[in-house]
């Protein structure tokens, strides 16, 4: 059904364009044009509702941050359509099909490139469960590095916002990363970045941390509080001697070994983010400042698979 948008005032001229909500950015564009020309003639056009910005992203402006009230599969049906890709070398496209879903239903993420699967909605007060394995694959320049790749809460701005340089966007959004890499599943990043318009956003948390021998800090219920607003807390058993090599393992490690499959849970209520990798208590975060944004699996030059991505409504009790 056509809708009527613009009319020229000064004359009995009718645009119509479908409805708004289903203008992509060519058509926004191209309104958008429509609106400066009528002013260099001169001509006042009627609009009845503001034209959108044009998106950063396949997604318009966030809307409302989605609270699961019941269990909400990320990848249900073998379907990808809650999502949109980000690659630093290819934008929204994924020629290399870095992200496919098997037809045994599971996620597939071959690694080739750095990115990310980014959800198309925000969420905010939930439990995300997700059940994941590594591969065999991985890729330049991380071939012989410990295998990589994480889970993003909480991320906003724009897409490639961390990590941009020099007017050239970066591989992720500004968020909270769950760390998923060979001996430090469970560490928590805090990436910084470039927001919309050129802004700067800094997501903040708080930990409580100890320091380990190198002075790197390490969350403990015991430790001392601590603002971070970048960087790396470790997890709460990660071995101080790991080093960025394939197959590495700490003498603590709760991650599966080898192939077999971990499950992780992140926790995100109100201002708090807990981490638990095999129903083990592995990192607590407070006063964490977003409190709500997209959701982002990474790709980080390592083959790895999801057999399941599933947000739940919170527990009444802090499990």
């Amino acid at each position: 059904m056509l809708r009527t948008i613009a009319m020229v005032m000064s004359g009995d001229i009718t645009i119509t364009i479908p409805p708004i909500s289903r203008l992509d950015n060519r058509q926004v564009s191209t309104v958008k044009a429509l609106y400066a020309f009528a002013l260099l003639l001169g001509v006042s056009l009627s609009l009845p509702f503001p034209l959108p910005a044009l998106a950063d992203s396949p997604v318009q402006e966030p809307g409302q941050a989605v609270i699961p009230t019941k269990v909400i599969p990320l990848i249900p049906d073998n379907d990808l359509s809650q999502w949109y890709t980000w690659l630093t070398d290819s934008g929204y496209e994924d020629p290399r099909h870095v992200f496919t879903v098997q037809p045994d239903g599971i996620l597939r993420i071959s690694g080739d490139g750095f990115g990310a699967l980014t959800t198309k909605k925000e969420y905010a007060n939930y439990l995300l469960i997700m059940e994941y394995r590594w591969g065999e694959k991985t890729w330049a320049p991380r071939e012989q590095a410990a295998k990589d790749a994480g889970v993003l809460v909480h991320a906003q701005g724009i897409d490639g916002g961390y990590g941009w340089k020099d007017g050239q966007p970066g591989a992720w959004m500004p968020s909270f990363e769950f760390q998923i890499i060979e001996g430090g599943v469970g560490d928590l990043l805090v990436l910084s970045g470039r927001g919309k318009n050129g802004t700067q956003l800094n997501p903040s948390a708080t930990v409580s941390v100890v320091r380990d021998r190198d002075g790197e800090p390490v969350w403990s219920s015991e430790g001392k509080p601590e603002v971070f607003r970048k960087g790396r807390v470790n997890w709460l058993g990660r071995d101080p001697d790991w080093q960025d090599r394939l197959g590495f393992r700490g003498k603590n490690d709760v991650e599966s070994p080898g192939q077999a499959w971990t499950r992780i849970e992140c926790i995100c209520r109100d201002d708090e983010l807990t981490y638990r990798v095999n129903g083990k208590l592995v990192n607590h975060i407070t006063d964490v400042q977003p409190r709500q944004g997209k959701i982002l699996v990474q790709t980080e030059g390592a083959e790895w698979f999801i057999r399941k991505l599933e947000l739940h409504p919170l527990p009444e009790v802090q499990p």
